[in-house]
C-alpha cells in the first residue's frame, strides 16, 4: 500500500511496531533514549499534542510545521551532509535509524527493528483530534498493561496535567477539551472510537 505523504501544514497521526511484532523497549532507559532522540530529530520539524510509547509500538500525534516555522540551525542529519531538502519523512525515519543502531549495539542484535515504512494518517478534524488523543493515552489500558491511564508512565497524559516545563503542545491540548477539568472527564469515560481503531493494525 503507497504511504500517503508528510506534508508541512498538517496534522498526522504516526504510528508503527516492530518489525515482526518484536519489542521495541526492553528497559527504562530505551524509553527515555527514544524520547532524547524525539527531540533532537523531531522536535524541530514538528509540535507533538500526543505521545505513547509501548513495547512494541508507539503513537503519536503531530502537526508538520512550515518552512517558515523550521530553524535550519537546529536541525540534526542521520549524517554529517546537509540535506538540500528539509524532509519530515526523512527526519522520522532519522530518529527510527538512530534508536534502531542504539538498540542494536546494546543488545548485540542485527537487522531492522522497526517495521518498514512507518504508517502515518491526517488528521483533520477536531472530533477526530479529540478521539485520537484519548486513543493514545488509553492504549495502555487497551491491551491491558495498566488499569487506568495515569498508571502508566511513557504517555503525554502525565505531562499534560503537570505544571513542569515541557515542550509537547499541552496548552493547545487542554484547550481542545475546554480546560483541564474536562480533559480528565473525557479521559475518564469510554469513548466511541470506531473512526480511529478501524484504521489501525493489530499490535498483540
Amino acid at each position: 500500500m503507497k504511504q500517503i505523504p508528510i506534508l508541512e501544514g498538517n496534522y498526522y497521526h504516526i504510528y508503527n511496531r516492530g518489525n515482526n511484532s518484536t519489542d521495541l523497549f526492553f528497559e527504562s532507559e530505551n524509553y527515555n533514549h527514544f524520547l532524547r532522540l524525539y527531540e533532537k530529530y523531531i522536535n524541530p520539524i514538528a509540535d507533538t499534542y500526543a505521545w505513547c510509547l509501548m513495547k512494541n509500538h508507539f503513537h503519536i500525534l503531530v502537526y508538520i510545521k512550515e518552512k517558515s516555522e523550521i530553524d535550519p540551525s537546529k536541525l540534526e542529519y542521520s549524517s554529517t551532509d546537509k540535506p538540500k531538502l528539509i524532509s519530515a519523512s526523512k527526519q522520522f525515519s532519522n530518529l527510527f535509524n538512530a534508536y534502531t543502531l542504539a538498540v542494536n549495539k546494546r543488545y548485540k542484535r542485527t537487522g531492522s527493528l522497526f517495521e518498514k515504512n512507518f504508517k502515518r494518517k491526517v488528521v483533520n478534524s477536531e472530533s477526530y483530534f479529540q478521539k485520537l488523543i484519548f486513543y493514545i493515552h488509553n492504549n495502555p489500558v487497551h491491551h491491558h498493561f495498566t488499569d487506568t491511564i495515569i498508571e502508566y508512565p511513557w504517555t503525554s497524559y502525565g505531562t499534560i496535567l503537570s505544571v513542569k516545563t515541557t515542550k509537547l503542545e499541552r496548552e493547545r491540548v487542554i484547550e481542545m477539551f475546554g480546560d483541564k477539568e474536562n480533559f480528565i472527564y473525557y479521559h475518564s469515560n469510554n469513548q466511541n472510537l470506531d473512526d480511529v481503531e478501524e484504521l489501525l493494525i493489530d499490535y498483540l
